[in-house]
Formats: structure tokens, sequence, C-alpha cells
């Protein structure tokens, strides 16, 4: 320890405790005391503290450090000190100092005995102004009642806004213990659905901004998932005292009660948010099940731990609903965050019938959303079977909202809304917003089902004006296939043909209508029929097309593809003319495939652009691949793509046309195909019904 001596250093001042504490402004001055209870060492605090430079102490009695005994007292404060040191190892006492210039001040000490390597004992002592100490201890006692006792919430952060310390009233007020939040950011604790305008102003205030007093925030926590809070809160910037960090105090104050309006506002936006966010979700599609999905995703966890949508089984919609009979239900989605058995309750059953008397008789009769409490009564009542209906007193489910899904006027189907006893019971705004969800719901299931029944419609229009057997005659032998895209996607106008003619000829025809739906198979139908009759009157394939072109125009047709392929099997050639369609691929027997690019023409439908037709020769056992651009299409690919893709399934050997159609389709056709494909493989012989392989 250094220390000033006789012709030693000029003082460089007091020493001060380390910085950040709340001893920093607090003098410490050091001292030594030798054998003969005279001052041997004098620190640099000891003169700001006693007054006596250290040339005019050192090697003086201790003794003048302490104002004279009252007669009969005993011995002096110096040795009092040094006797106590020398004694006990370690002694801490207040007592009066003396000044150098004559006044008497109240003074803490601390003093412990020190032995150099020479052997010399020498007691050490420390000593600061008692009023200082006093005023340390005062607010060390402060912050430590204020953090124990204070009923509002206290605060510090870091500037990364995580939590140092805070007490025991805010961990109340959030609901999670004290020890979890250090450590976290206070964006995990106190959950607000402002946009990130809480955060911003914390981060203003951490950044040296100026302090915010008494500001409304509304907001949940983890520990309080169902309660909505308003906390009056105020924070303001630490400065950082020596080399701490920086970072942000705060009080924070439950007002919830006093802010109920607020409160109900904040519940109202969530609901809003809630319904937004549903409209936005529900009904992208015209798929059926794809919308229920929706629904579900839309309201789980958000608005409850479990969701069953189910469309009812009428036998006929016009019926009245009579609640003297079981209601039958197909559920077509499902979702839950609850772990088994609730899983398997919402996700276990397809068909679902409900006895009469049960709460879905009960919703259906009032037309309106319900709220039931799962106990044994509603369990028995809403489930046939024991088994499943103790599965639903098993799952955690407490409480379950039923809602009618009505659109035009008829009740489609139920969607039912399940909460846990973690959360808060439904309660008249919830009936309310799942009503709201029901008949958005409603509209876009019963628009996909209308548009479903539409899609059936026309895929059975457009299959009954397809051939079912196709004639290829005794010298072609013929596979044929014809697939609609997706359920999202509706039927197009694709078609096929083969027919038979006079002299062993085969024509073979595929086409693809533009539009989709019923309209699209109508015109596909016409054009069909059209072409198939004009085939056996008309020898030469562009004249043909130039009359279905003429048909195509009367029949307010504006753009169809069309490609015919007239063959000869006495002469082995074939004549193509094509209408704005992909161009034919020829697989020889020896595996090599080539494109006929060179036949062009206009789509049908345009007009008044003549046809003209190539001639090619088709050797023995040569197959030839039609079809439509659904087979070489697809979304973010070139077309190009697509061909070289089917020449190389073309080159692999083919065995049967139909397992080569089928492997075609397989490896060229996503899971989701988004148009209608029309694949006609055709193998040519000379010698009739000779099987070909290749």
């Amino acid at each position: 320890m250094p220390s000033d001596r006789l012709g030693g250093a000029v003082d460089p001042g007091p020493i001060r405790s380390e910085p950040g504490s709340l001893l920093e402004h607090v003098v410490v001055a050091v001292f030594g005391i030798d054998d003969e209870d005279r001052v041997c060492y004098w620190g640099p605090g000891a003169q700001s503290l006693f007054g006596h430079e250290a040339r005019s102490v050192l090697s003086q009695p201790a003794a003048v450090l302490f104002p004279e005994p009252a007669p009969g007292e005993g011995p002096g404060g110096a040795a009092h000190l040094a006797e106590r040191a020398r004694t006990l190892g370690y002694w801490r006492v207040r007592l009066p100092a003396l000044h150098r210039d004559g006044t008497v001040f109240d003074c803490g000490f601390r003093v412990f005995p020190m032995t150099g390597s020479t052997g010399r004992s020498v007691v050490l002592g420390l000593a600061s102004r008692g009023d200082e100490l006093d005023r340390v201890k005062t607010n060390l006692s402060f912050l430590d009642a204020l953090f124990e006792t204070c009923p509002i919430g206290l605060v510090m952060l870091d500037e990364e806004l995580r939590y140092v310390h805070l007490n025991q009233a805010l961990a109340d007020m959030d609901g999670v213990p004290l020890e979890e939040h250090l450590g976290r950011r206070m964006a995990d604790i106190m959950i607000t659905s402002d946009g990130g305008e809480y955060q911003r102003m914390l981060r203003a205030v951490a950044q040296g901004g100026q302090p915010v007093i008494g500001t409304l925030v509304g907001l949940r926590t983890p520990g309080h998932p169902d309660s909505d809070q308003v906390r009056s809160v105020s924070f303001f910037p630490l400065s950082g005292a020596g080399d701490t960090r920086r970072g942000v105090g705060g009080l924070l104050l439950d007002v919830t009660e006093r802010e109920q309006a607020i409160l109900e506002a904040t519940a109202a936006r969530q609901r809003l948010a809630l319904l937004d966010r549903a409209a936005a979700g529900i009904g992208t599609t015209l798929d059926l099940d794809t919308t229920a999905r929706e629904l579900v995703e839309a309201v789980v966890p958000d608005f409850c731990d479990a969701c069953v949508v189910e469309l009812v089984e009428w036998m006929d919609e016009t019926e009245a609903f009579d609640p003297a009979l079981p209601v039958a239900t197909r559920r077509i989605a499902s979702g839950t965050t609850l772990p088994e058995p609730a899983v398997e309750l919402v996700s276990g059953l397809e068909q679902v019938t409900y006895p009469p008397g049960s709460n879905i008789h009960q919703m259906l009769s009032t037309e309106r959303p319900l709220c039931f409490t799962v106990d044994e009564d509603f369990a028995t009542r809403t489930v046939v079977h024991q088994q499943r209906a103790q599965l639903l007193l098993d799952s955690g489910l407490a409480g379950i909202l039923m809602a009618p899904l009505i659109a035009r006027g008829t009740v489609q189907g139920i969607a039912m809304f399940g909460r846990s006893a973690a959360r808060a019971a439904f309660a008249e705004e919830d009936l309310g917003l799942a009503g709201e969800l029901a008949s958005r719901a409603a509209l876009c299931l019963d628009n996909a089902r209308l548009y479903g029944r539409v899609q059936d419609i026309a895929l059975t229009l457009q299959r009954a004006l397809l051939p079912s057997a196709p004639a290829g005659g005794p010298y072609v032998d013929i596979s044929h296939r014809y697939l609609p895209g997706s359920r999202v996607t509706e039927v197009g106008g694709d078609w096929y043909d083969a027919i038979a003619l006079s002299g062993d000829r085969v024509a073979l025809v595929v086409g693809d209508v533009m539009g989709h739906g019923v309209p699209a198979a109508a015109a596909m139908g016409r054009l069909r029929i059209t072409a198939k009759t004009l085939a056996r009157h008309t020898a030469e394939p562009a004249a043909l097309l130039e009359e279905l072109d003429v048909c195509a125009q009367e029949a307010g047709i504006e753009w169809a593809t069309c490609l015919y392929l007239l063959y000869d099997p006495h002469t082995g050639r074939a004549r193509i003319a094509s209408a704005g369609h992909p161009p034919p691929l020829v697989r020889h027997r020896d595996g090599t495939v080539h494109t006929i690019g060179d036949v062009l023409g206009v789509p049908l439908g345009v007009g008044g652009v003549p046809y003209r037709a190539i001639e090619i020769d088709l050797p023995e056992g040569a197959t030839v691949a039609l079809y439509t651009d659904g087979l070489i299409e697809a979304r973010g690919q070139d077309i190009d793509t697509g061909m070289d893709a089917l020449r190389e399934q073309l080159r692999a050997p083919l065995g049967s046309l139909e397992e080569a159609a089928d492997r075609i389709l397989a490896n060229l056709l996503p899971d989701t195909a988004t148009d209608d494909t029309v694949l006609v493989l055709a193998r040519v012989s000379s010698v009739p019904g000779r099987p070909q392989n290749g």
C-alpha cells in the first residue's frame, strides 16, 4: 500500500472506492500506527480527512488524531484502536476524531494488524467521515426497502432492454418468477399488439432520450396469457456510473381496472385483427377441404385451442330441420394445439352422428352460436359412443363454442371451437366473433361446394363427349389418356379422337379449346363431333381444318388448337395439318425420336388464313405421340424444357403402349397439375394385328 513519508511525493488526492458503487464519493483515509502508537503510514486520503500533511504527522503520536479523553475515561482513541486491533484482529467502531483545525467530527474506523517481512507489526486503519457513511447506509437501506416493499413494479434494463434487476411486485404483476425475468428481453414478457411502438419508445429512452412518464400500455404476459392488462409506465435513462453499462430504469403500475375502456379497446382490436386475418386467409381457393383448413388455421391458437369443421349430410338441402332425427356430418378439417387425447378426439373420425337432443340440435334449432361447458352431461348428450365421450372428457377442453355455417338460408355445416381450462372461458364477445367467422367461412364453403358441383358437371360432360374406345383399326395400336387438372383448376377443353376410315386409313385428332368449365367442354364436344363427321367426307387434312375453322367461327369459338394426322397403312405415309397445336413426335423402333416441327397453322376461330399439310413416312413399328400443352407446360418452366423431357421419355423402351402412357404421365405431370392433359400414343404396322414392342 502506498504511503506518504517525510520528503514524499505530492498528495495525489483522496482514495475512493471502486467506480460504480455507492461508496464512490466517500473519502477513505488510510494510516498506520506502530508498536509505540505513533503514526508510521499516512495515506493520500488521510490529509483530506484529518487536515494534517504527511511531514507534520509522521512519527508523531497517533493521539494527535483524537480529542483528549476526559479524566477517568481511560486511554485515548489511538491507544484504544491499537489495543483492540491487536487483541481482536479486526475491529470496527465509530469514534470522535480531531481535525487539524481543532474541530471534532464523527468518524468510522476499521483497524487490523499487519506484519511485514521483518516481523514488525503495524496496525492499519481505514477511516471515513461518519455522516458520509450514514448517507451511504441510508441510500442502501432506502433502495433495499424500496425493492422489497414497494407495491409499484420497479425494473432496471440494460441497453438491449434485458432485465437486470426488478422487484417482486413486478414479477407478481407479470405472473412470471423473478429469476425467470433476468437476462430475457422485456418484449418476451410484456407482449403488446401495438406494432412495436412500445419497444421503439423504450429504445429511444435507452439511447439517452427524454424520460417517459405515465404512458399507458395495453399488454399480455406469458404468466397471464388470457388476461389483458393496462399499465402506467415511466422510464428514464440510466447514464452509467463509472464503468457500468447504460440502460433504462422504470416504474410500472397496473391500472387495468381504471383503464377498462383501453382494455376493451385492446380486445376489440385483437378481434378485428383476427377477423382481418380470417378474411384474407379463408377462401383463397375454391377447394372445399382447403377452405375448411383455412378456417382452422385462422383460429388455432389465436382464438381457441382446438377447432373442427363439419359439413351436414342433408338428404335434401330444402328439407326442414327435424330435431327428433339424428344429425349426420362429415368432418373435413380439424386442428388442435393440445396433446393427446385431444388430437385423437378432433381427427379420429370423419363421419359423425349426433343423437336427437344433443347440443348440436340445440344450436341448429336456434341457428345461433352457443357455448357449452364440457362435463359429463355435455359428453353424454353430444357423443354417441361412450369411449369417444370419455375421450372428450379427458381431452383437456373445458368449453366448446358451436357456430352454424349458414349460406343461402341453409345450414351448410358446423364449426366448433374449444378452449382448455388454461384460457379464459368464452365470453359474449366471443360468440359474436365466432358468428362472424362462421358467416365468412360458410359463404366460402358454399362457393367451393357450388364450384365443385359445376366442376363435376363439366368433368362429366367432358368425359361423356370424349371417345371411350377410339378405333385404331387393324394396323394401328392406340393408347390414350385424358387427365383433368387438379380439383382447384376448372376442367378444360382438351380432346382427342381416333377415326377408322375406308381403305384401312386411320385419322388421329387432338385439340384444345381455350377456356375452362362447361363452356369449354361443350365447345370441345362440338369440334370433336364435327371433326369426326368431316373426316369421313374430306380426304385432305388441310381442307378439314378449314371446314373446322368455319364451324368454330359460326359457334363463337374464338380460339382452339387442333392437330389432324391421316395415316395410310398401305403406303406407310401420313399427312399432317396443324391449327396452332404443339407438334407431334415420332419414335422409331431404334429409339430415336424426332419432332414434326415444320407443320404450322393458326388456331381455329381466327379465320382468314389457309392451312397446309405435309406428308411424312411412318416406318414399320414407329410410334406417334400426340398431346396437349398440359403435358409440356408448367408454371416457371420453359416449354422447350417440357418438350425435351417428353422426348427423353419416348427414347426409353416403351413396351406396351398402356404402360408407356402411364409412365410418361407419372414422370412428367406434377401432383397437382394446373391444366388438363391429353396423351395419345399410336404405333403403326403394315401387318394387321402384329404386336409391336420397342
